[in-house]
């Protein structure tokens, strides 16, 4: 039996703000609470005086290793799980993503010979990258024979890996009978393809043009349409990367309604504006993304939406390729940037800064939107994202009094540039180092 006792922290839960100690025996939390009894012979003691004790951080939407034309991601699955312990986050949800026509259980095998790098506990979403009639069937084999109770689709990226409507309300009919959850990139393919077209033949080719070919409707328009489909089919719905208002205020009423439907942004659309995309090459590389950074006032609505609990889980679709050698290669146009950038290191102190210290939101608001409601969403809770008794011991320490500057240079993540270059940061979030179970 090893046992370790953190004492004279504060413990913050989806639940609770408490000064008690918490004893964690095999890994497990065993009780919280002053002056515990019947401590185990040769307990190790940690002091938490001044910090916060939270659970671990829960990424549901990382892309280590993305095979994409410019070259995989920069993160694989060992490099990018020690960007995210560094960064406070011990459990992450990375993606299978088949080849058109591949069977998933086969595409998940490769995927899970990849992931078996990684240094913190996974799970996979099963990616529906193509559709036809045997999916459903394979669907099922995924829930019952292999675990994966989630799975992704695209309504982006024609051509490759976006699905059509009537394909996606196929594959929500199938989860809804399965117990499923569906991810959803919500933009309109077809008029992001027309727009990007039209703007390279007219030789508009900077990552200006990306931002452009991509506008707030496009996503907004998609969001109200997925919402439909989550009425009509009862699926359990998860809007993925949720950057514009007018989506936000869709997702809202979905929620009055009380359908089942979940909506997730990431810190890159709380921080971040469009004018980055108007800084000089090679600069303004490093922000093509999907969906772009938008404007001001998108920004300000997804804060309120993250007060009022229309956004239910920060997460950092972390994807970053380096700048040289990556994303250059679409320096003359901008449809062949490979698009993403990295964020699973910094989410926790970019939200406890930017957040809380700014009372835009309370630490149990933190906790619920960083670790506690994607633990629910996705069948997690209370084994992570909890203080209870019973859990599994995924704590973090919370210095509230460090304070540091983002820089690529003192990183754990595996990238030449950082989006987030140059913000100031308070917080530093430290891995509890308990024995494994």
């Amino acid at each position: 039996m090893q046992s370790v006792l953190i004492v004279n922290g504060t413990l913050i839960s989806d639940e609770s703000i408490k000064q008690e100690d918490i004893l964690i025996v095999d890994g497990r939390i065993i009780s919280t609470g002053r002056n515990l009894p019947g401590l185990p012979l040769e307990t190790n003691i940690i002091e938490a005086s001044g910090k916060y004790i939270i659970p671990g951080g829960i990424d549901p939407h990382v892309h280590f290793a993305l095979p994409t034309p410019a070259g995989p991601s920069c993160d694989d699955f060992r490099s990018g799980s020690l960007a995210a312990m560094a960064g406070g986050t011990t459990f992450i949800m990375d993606f299978v993503t088949p080849a058109p026509g591949q069977d998933l259980i086969e595409a998940l095998a490769i995927r899970r010979q990849e992931a078996e790098s990684s240094l913190i506990p996974y799970k996979l979403h099963a990616g529906i990258t193509w559709y036809d009639d045997s999916i459903p069937a394979q669907m099922q084999r995924c829930v019952e024979e292999e675990g994966i109770a989630s799975f992704k689709a695209y309504l982006a990226y024609k051509g490759s890996i976006g699905i059509e409507y009537h394909e996606l309300e196929k594959v929500m009919h199938a989860a809804a009978a399965l117990n499923a959850i569906v991810l959803v990139h919500c933009e309109e393919g077809d008029i992001i393809l027309k727009k990007q077209q039209e703007f390279v033949a007219a030789g508009k080719t900077s990552p200006l043009y990306h931002a452009l070919s991509r506008p707030p409707e496009a996503e907004a328009s998609a969001v109200k349409k997925v919402i439909d489909l989550c009425r009509k089919t009862g699926c359990r719905t998860y809007i993925v990367h949720t950057s514009a208002a007018e989506s936000l205020q869709y997702i809202r009423e979905a929620k009055a309604e009380g359908l089942p439907l979940y909506c997730e942004t990431c810190p890159q659309y709380l921080l971040l504006d469009e004018s980055v995309y108007r800084e000089p090459l090679p600069g303004s590389l490093k922000y093509v993304i999907s969906p772009p950074i938008r404007g001001r006032e998108d920004r300000e609505a997804l804060w309120l939406a993250l007060r009022d609990g229309t956004v239910d889980v920060v997460a950092t679709d972390h994807c970053p390729f380096n700048t040289f050698g990556q994303k250059d290669r679409g320096a003359d146009n901008f449809t062949l940037i490979p698009n993403g950038a990295g964020g699973v290191e910094h989410r926790l102190e970019l939200l406890y800064t930017y957040g809380v210290l700014s009372k835009r939101i309370s630490l149990q608001q933190f906790v619920k939107l960083t670790s506690a409601n994607a633990a629910k969403i996705f069948g997690l809770f209370p084994e992570k994202g909890s203080l209870l008794p019973g859990s599994v011991a995924d704590l973090v320490l919370l210095d509230p009094d460090y304070t540091s500057v983002i820089s690529a240079n003192n990183g754990m993540q595996q990238c030449d540039s950082d989006i987030y270059e140059g913000m100031p940061i308070s917080g530093k979030f430290t891995v509890v180092k308990t024995p494994s179970l």
